[in-house]
């Protein structure tokens, strides 16, 4: 398992927070999403295999969100 840890901008609410969770614990093998709105911190455990970084990123940009590069 890795640990992602991603900046996402555009969260301004603990409704956006639960829905970028929703979204990425979604994807296939996501063991465990933490989202702090503050930082807009999102940190992401995953099998790297089944759930590619760039899927993770993209989940969250697809939802109006943008991820930091």
């Amino acid at each position: 398992m890795n640990t992602l840890t991603l900046t996402v901008t555009g969260m301004s609410c603990m409704g956006c927070v639960n829905s970028v969770k929703s979204l990425v614990g979604a994807l296939p093998c996501i063991v465990d999403c933490n989202v702090d709105l503050a930082s807009g911190r999102v940190e992401v455990t995953h099998d790297p295999v089944l759930a590619a970084p760039d899927a993770i990123r993209s989940v969250i940009n697809d939802a109006g969100y943008r991820v930091n590069p």
